[in-house]
This record gives C-alpha cells, structure tokens and sequence, in this order.
C-alpha cells in the first residue's frame, strides 16, 4: 500500500475479501450480516460502524479536501471501469473513465484520526431489488467514527452551487437550475414597474417579517399565485426572484418541484416535499405549473401539508399557472394558503417595445442586420395581443430565415423600414403566427362548446 499509518493493517490473504466472494457466488440472505461479523474476525481490537453510502459518502466529502483516501490491496478489490460520455457533444472531449467500486479497502484519513474502510455493494433478495452500498468504518473509538461520519453528513446535506430540485420521488442537487437563476435578472423581465415592485416586495417582506408574524401571533408562512397566458414573464421572474433570495445577507434556499410521480406515488411525494421543506425553512418552495402538479387525486392530501398540524413556519410557497380556472377553489381561493395572485398578462404597447429593444440590444454587435430605434415601435404595432414568447418565436424564425439567406448573399440592409431585413422577415412570420393563434382559438372554442353540450345532456 501506499502512504504511511499507525494502524495495522493486514495486507494479502484477507479473510474478508474470501467470505464476500464467497457469499456472492452462492444463495444470498443478508451480505450486510456476513460482512459485519468477518470483518469483527479480521479487526478484533477495532471499533465498526456502518453506514449506508447513499446517506454519506465519504469519497464525495474527500473528495472536496476535507480528507484523503488510499486504496489498499488493489490485489482484493473489485471494481467496474465504466465510460461516462462528455455531457455535452458540443462542449467537445471524448468522455472519461470512471471507477465504480463494488468492493474496496481504503486507508481514510481525516482530520487527526486514521480509519480502515471498506466499500462494498451487497444486492439482497435477487435482481429485482435496489443495489445497495454500505461503507464499514474500522477505528480506534466509535466517536472518532460517529464524528466523521456527521461532517460527512452535513457536508452532503448542503447545496454547493446547487439547487434542490424534486423529481422521481427524491430530491436531487441541480448544478443545471443554479447556473440558470443565476443568469436571470430583474433587468431582463419586461413588466409593469409597480407591479414588479409589489413582486419582490411580497417576498422580500415576507422573509423580512418574521419577529412581526410572532408577535401577531400568526404562522410565518405564505403562499402566492402568478397566473395568466403563458410565455409573459412567469418563469423568468421566479428565477430572478431565486438569484434575488440566494445574494441575501441572509442567503434563501430555492426548493423547486418538477413533478409529483415516484415510484410510491403522489402522496409520498408531498410528504417528502414538505418534509425537506420544514428541514431547509426558512425557503421558497416552488409548484411551477401547479394546476398539472396537484391534482383531484391529491388536493386533499396537499391541502393537508399545507393546513395539517405540522408547523410550516419560514416556508413562501409559489404556484405558477397558466390555467387559473383549473385550480381547485380550495387552493386559489382560501387567502390561509395562498394569500396573494399576481396577474401575468399579455404585453401592452410599451412593454412590446421594451421587449423589442431588448433584442436590439442582443443584436447590435452583428453588422450584418440593421436595426435602428424605429424598427422596435413597428414591430410593437403589430404585435397586439401576442405573449412575449410569441414575440420571441417571431424574431427567432425571422432570424433564422435571415441566415439561411446569407448563403445565397441576400440583401440584408436598407435605408427605409421596408427596406430593412428584418422588417420583412418578422412581419412574414407574425402572420404565421397570427394564422396560429387564430386557429388555436377557433379549436378551442369548439372543445368549449362540446364540453358545455355534454354538460347540458
């Protein structure tokens, strides 16, 4: 091995490795019973303590640099060389080599204390069951053990740059959702100034205002609605209002949830929800699409986390929907569980011209279209009860239309606004667009009046 020690540690012939091989090539009943007492055998005069890799990993927390690992024996371990693609083709490599260790003896170091400690899969009761990884930790005193194992602990349980995302039935680390609010800003959301306002005021207030809820006597607990058409600032806002809570002086965590489908169902998913959610309180719990999330099968059981005995203090709970009406009455309109609505409606004339300008703004580094101030209040004019994400699909489709052009050299500049490129392209493609909100409508009032047909039968 590798790195000096004070412990003894046996090196060739381990009983240990022996007795799991052995085990794993017969009739399985319980590995984590056989491994325990070989290892009592090999370590008579050391302490053991188990604990599950999946709730702390000590590789992860070394990993960090509050440790150091040593494999020992390499001879005796068993692992897998599994290849992990780049996560992105386009960010180019060719992908790596990971290790994945099925049965390991490492020597831990960390902080004064030296410990033995194996790593070893064990998968009980045939294929179908989950796999299963426990590290066994030999030392000197069980203390020394239960201390490292609780730094390791709350070093797992803590964001790193991340963002606590629910979807599958687990809550998860998302690096991918943190690097995205952190890109949001206020500046980037076009809406009413006052009501952007009252926006940041709801929820700044509310984390403000614990001492006054005590005093008053009230549960420290909020919920609030941003409703309307979609595609008009909803989800940009939340993540401007994520960035806004976690520069903090007293940083906010975000708890987002994607879904309520797990392997045991919606309920358990709540009560998981809530659960982390009074763990990380004070937090902002976020239901993005709420409508599609609580549904009648689970209203009650939402209901229940939400009004139930538990205490909820600290938690401002946000529910976006794009379909206000298909929200139980009970959840939208009882002020005990979600106490404010904030309308999102379609752009008006000033903040079209806003938006248009924001894309001037993206675009005025490349020559090759011209895009002067006049070109944003012509767009404006004829982009009258359109979203802000139709907005963005109308000059999106014009400028990919611009750039299949400059393969054939093009016109791309003019002295007048019918001259302009861009004008020509983003005027096609809102009469695209229009034809398509238009047919949307006419489908959906003859589903209206089917519905209300069947209704009166």
């Amino acid at each position: 091995m590798t790195g000096a020690s004070n412990l003894e540690i046996r090196a060739g012939g381990d009983e240990v490795s022996r007795e799991y091989l052995q085990h794993s090539s017969a009739q399985r009943i319980n590995t984590d019973i056989v491994i325990v007492e070989a290892l009592r055998k090999e370590y008579p005069e050391l302490r053991l303590t188990v604990t599950p890799a999946s709730n702390v990993d000590l590789f992860v927390y070394a990993s960090a640099g509050h440790a150091s690992v040593t494999p020992v024996d390499d001879s005796e371990s068993w692992t897998w060389r599994v290849y992990a693609p780049p996560a992105r083709r386009l960010d180019g490599g060719s992908g790596t080599l990971v290790v994945d260790v099925k049965f390991g003896k490492f020597l831990y170091k960390w902080q004064s204390h030296e410990f033995i400690v194996y790593l070893i899969h064990g998968r009980d009761g045939g294929a179908s069951y989950p796999d299963i990884a426990n590290f066994y930790i030999l030392s000197a005193s069980n203390q020394a053990a239960d201390d490292l194992i609780k730094a390791a602990g709350t070093y797992a349980s803590q964001l790193h740059d991340q963002v606590w995302v629910f979807d599958q039935g687990f809550w998860q680390k998302s690096k991918e959702l943190y690097n995205s609010f952190q890109k949001a800003s206020w500046d980037d959301v076009i809406l009413d100034s006052n009501m952007k306002k009252e926006l940041l005021a709801d929820v700044e207030n509310f984390f403000d205002s614990r001492e006054t809820y005590d005093k008053l006597r009230v549960p420290w607990k909020r919920g609030t609605i941003y409703y309307g058409p979609p595609g008009n600032g909803k989800t940009i806002s939340i993540k401007a209002m994520m960035r806004t809570l976690f520069n903090r002086k007293e940083r906010v965590s975000t708890l987002y949830v994607r879904t309520l489908s797990s392997f045991a169902g919606p309920e358990y998913s709540l009560s998981q929800i809530f659960t982390k959610a009074r763990q990380e309180a004070p937090c902002y719990l976020v239901f993005e699409d709420l409508d599609s999330i609580v549904d009648d099968r689970v209203r009650s059981y939402f209901l229940n986390e939400v009004d139930g005995l538990k205490k909820n203090d600290g938690i401002m709970m946000i529910g976006s929907t794009n379909h206000l009406d298909r929200l139980d009455p009970g959840i939208s309109k009882r002020p005990s569980r979600f106490d404010r609505k904030f309308y999102f409606a379609d752009p008006n004339f000033d903040q079209r011209v806003k938006y248009c300008e924001f894309w001037q703004h993206k675009l005025a580094d490349n020559e090759d279209i011209d895009y002067p101030d006049k070109l944003c209040v012509a767009i404006a004019k004829i982009t009258d009860d359109f979203s802000f994400a139709y907005i963005q699909e109308a000059f999106v489709a014009a400028l990919l239309s611009i750039a299949a052009a400059q393969k054939n050299h093009a016109s791309r500049k003019g002295n007048d606004l019918d001259d302009l490129v861009l004008w020509k392209e983003i005027q096609k493609q809102v009469k695209i667009l229009r034809e398509e909100m238009e047919e949307k409508h006419t489908i959906g009032s003859h589903v209206r009046l089917v519905h209300r047909h069947l209704g009166d039968s």
